[in-house]
């Protein structure tokens, strides 16, 4: 890898200043005394270890759950020998710090001055993580182009502008990949749960709900669009602030259009409140979507067990147990060990398999400098915790509906206190279950 000069330092420092004038940034809120050690000052680095940096919105589950995700599988390279890297096995060291990117109001240009701070202060030889939200990942592609550093981003950034940033500047964006999967494929899955729903049960009406995010929004407008065009009666997207804690109006007119499924754009923890009006009324439809409460082990507690029979989609699969390849079981088991949980939703295998893919690539390519890794991670193919591990030529993660082929998706339902696979049909453990109530 480059060494960086003074004038890309120079460089960085001033594009942080005017994305932070621009973006209408302000000052960071003064550091928590409770933080993590690695929030402090830069801790010294052993000089044979290859530093990963994870910049995380670490308050949220797609930044606790990804931090974890990475820090098993570091435990478990190092414990196995370390990395190979041209004959000389070195270990891996992880220094992760807080982008705050998923709180509400914290600009873009905070989480960029954290990524900078993995890339400057700590020298990051790779970044595996986020930022989590699309904006900020965004913005931080620009910033590893500039200090030459590798990334696999691996959660909570969905949008399709990734592939789109790649293909027309990749001399600038080659040293950006994505290992999870992307809105498009995630709404096409979701669209055909919804033609299962149709042809097995003769659901036809559905109220969309959905937070007041860019990317819910988007992606519940997209979604109304796509199954009014299927020929389902729509209403929505009613639109709910981030926080909001009563959703039995929406409810009462979903009841009232003669909605049979409510589909859920939400990643807020204030979900698990609408789900729990939805049964306290027995609404008479089948909640599913996109619902970050609804992808955690504790969701069932924290409702209570009222939110049985919600179906959320998990993106990459071994977010959830399930047989999906030799390796999932395994990866689920270490991560209960160490964690006292089954793995949490989004990021959290992706973040584990990026470790693992990362270091594939350095081994084939026998050593840390960025061109040649990224020549390596271009012609990964090999076997993960969720199927087939490939990119195109975008950098974007192959996904498909059955291991060998790619990635493959998880949409779980609860049922009786476990998260059940209910799609694709390669990896289901159980039917999709409706209500009784809806009978």
């Amino acid at each position: 890898m480059k060494k960086r000069s003074l004038l890309k330092l120079l460089s960085g420092v001033l594009m942080l200043a005017l994305v932070f004038v621009v973006l209408g940034g302000c000052a960071p809120e003064e550091v928590d005394p409770d933080a993590p050690p690695d929030e402090a000052e830069p801790q010294e680095i052993d000089a044979d270890a290859i530093l990963i940096g994870a910049a995380l919105p670490t308050g949220f589950l797609y930044g606790w759950a990804p931090e974890r995700g990475i820090e098993l599988a570091v435990e478990e390279i190092n414990e196995a020998g370390g990395v190979d890297v041209g004959g000389e096995m070195r270990p891996l060291e992880l220094r992760v710090v807080d982008t705050r990117d998923l709180e509400p109001g914290v600009p873009v240009s905070d989480a960029l001055m954290a990524v900078e701070r993995l890339l400057e202060d700590y020298e990051a030889d790779f970044m595996i993580g986020g930022p989590a939200r699309s904006e900020a990942a965004m913005a931080a592609m620009d910033l590893l182009s500039r200090h030459e550093t590798v990334s696999i981003f691996s959660t909570g950034f969905l949008t399709p502008r990734f592939q789109e940033m790649v293909a027309e500047d990749y001399e600038t964006h080659k040293y950006s990949f994505r290992i999870h999967g992307s809105v498009q494929p995630m709404i096409g899955e979701m669209l055909a749960l919804f033609d299962y729903l149709e042809e097995e049960h003769g659901l036809n009406k559905v109220a969309v709900m959905v937070q007041d995010v860019a990317h819910a929004r988007a992606g519940g407008e997209i979604m109304a669009e796509q199954l009014e065009n299927k020929g389902w009666g729509v209403t929505g997207p009613e639109v709910y602030p981030t926080g909001t804690t009563d959703y039995s109006d929406g409810l009462f007119r979903a009841r009232d259009f003669g909605a049979q499924a409510l589909f859920i754009w939400m990643d807020h923890p204030e979900t698990s409140i609408l789900l729990r009006q939805w049964h306290d009324m027995e609404i008479p439809a089948l909640p599913l979507g996109f619902i970050s409460a609804a992808e955690q082990p504790g969701f069932w507690e924290a409702t209570d067990g009222l939110g049985e029979f919600t179906v959320a989609h998990l993106v990459n699969s071994a977010n959830a147990p399930g047989e999906v390849t030799p390796l999932t079981m395994d990866f689920v088991r270490a991560y209960e060990e160490k964690w006292g949980l089954e793995p949490e939703g989004l990021g959290t295998s992706s973040s584990y398999q990026a470790v693992y893919t990362l270091v594939d690539a350095i081994e084939r390519a026998g050593t840390i400098d960025s061109d040649a890794v990224i020549t390596a991670l271009e012609e990964t193919d090999m076997e993960g915790v969720y199927g087939r591990i490939m990119f195109d030529e975008n950098h974007q993660i192959i996904p498909a509906l059955v291991p060998e082929e790619g990635a493959v998706p998880q949409i779980i339902q609860w049922q009786d206190g476990a998260r059940e696979t209910v799609f694709p049909p390669a990896i289901t453990t159980s039917e999709l279950q409706l209500p009784p109530w809806m009978d």
